[in-house]
């Protein structure tokens, strides 16, 4: 495993110029998980050689991720949360608390309500432990945070642009980290990128009928909760993409707990029967293809 994660970060700096020098307006890496596990870890480079990180993975993680940025050049311009769910943000946390001399300039998050945070146990510990530690930094003026409490924000970082779709929403409180997953529209000239984080079916129907409609149609779509229990049929089946991105471990692909294919309680099967019906051809599962690279 040690030499596997060597040869490519190396392979990664020998590559760095030509990354650099693309006439798109970024780079974009699906990374997996180094256990075979769920989690949502995205890395970006712009044209101009900025990094910007969606959410990061789990604690477990933040070995490779350290190790995946520090062959970028150590330095994040910003960072997107989708919602403090451990497998998200662990990585993060555990680099904020540490960073071992990786800056991060800017964070982008929709925080939660301390009434929110308590709808889910243990994962409102998880998430406790998260804000402290933006709090921390933040107050040591080492970080600056971007809280986004309505859709609509837009951004631009060299040739990468961003707007955000969707914030925590307060009202729901079944499955509410989930439903909470801020959603995220990232694209230049030649791609366009949309990020579910986690979003349940209540969440993704509430962007499906608001005025954001026309910004979830892109190229590439991140599948919501890993691939199961995410947002609805209609919303798939409304939303216009072509390809899927799957962070997902081979236990949530094949539905196996350790009986056999498809013997488990996921519903990944249908969410990847939705997507034979509306006719995508091509997926990027992280369980199945490593690390996957977008230009």
């Amino acid at each position: 495993m040690k030499k596997t994660i060597i040869a490519l970060f190396s392979a990664l700096v020998v590559a760095l110029p030509s990354f650099i020098n693309a006439k798109s307006g970024f780079t974009m890496w699906q990374l997996p998980a180094m256990e075979d596990n769920i989690g949502n870890s995205y890395v970006f480079l712009t044209d101009k050689g900025k990094v910007v990180v969606m959410d990061g993975g789990r604690y477990q993680e933040d070995f490779y991720l350290r190790g995946f940025l520090a062959a970028l050049g150590n330095e994040v311009e910003a960072w997107f949360v989708s919602h403090p769910h451990d497998d998200h943000m662990g990585a993060l946390t555990k680099i904020l608390e540490n960073p071992k001399g990786l800056k991060i300039k800017k964070l982008y998050h929709s925080r939660f309500s301390e009434s929110l945070i308590d709808c889910e146990k243990p994962y409102n510990d998880y998430a406790r432990r998260f804000y402290t530690a933006v709090d921390s930094v933040e107050k040591l003026g080492q970080l600056q945070v971007e809280n986004l409490t309505e859709p609509g924000f837009t951004g631009k970082i060299d040739g990468m642009n961003f707007k955000v779709l969707g914030v925590t929403n307060e009202e729901f409180r079944t499955n509410p980290y989930n439903n909470s997953s801020m959603i995220v529209r990232v694209w230049d000239k030649d791609k366009s990128i949309v990020f579910l984080g986690d979003a349940g079916a209540e969440c993704g129907d509430k962007v499906l009928e608001s005025e954001f409609r026309p910004d979830l149609d892109c190229d590439y779509l991140q599948v919501s909760h890993h691939g199961q229990a995410g947002c609805s049929e209609k919303f798939y089946k409304t939303v216009k993409f072509k390809a899927c991105l799957w962070p997902t471990g081979t236990w949530v692909w094949t539905n196996d707990f350790g009986a056999g294919p498809g013997t488990g309680t996921l519903k990944t099967a249908e969410t990847r029967r939705w997507m034979d019906e509306i006719g995508i051809k091509e997926h990027h599962v992280s369980c199945l293809e490593g690390l996957f690279m977008l230009k």
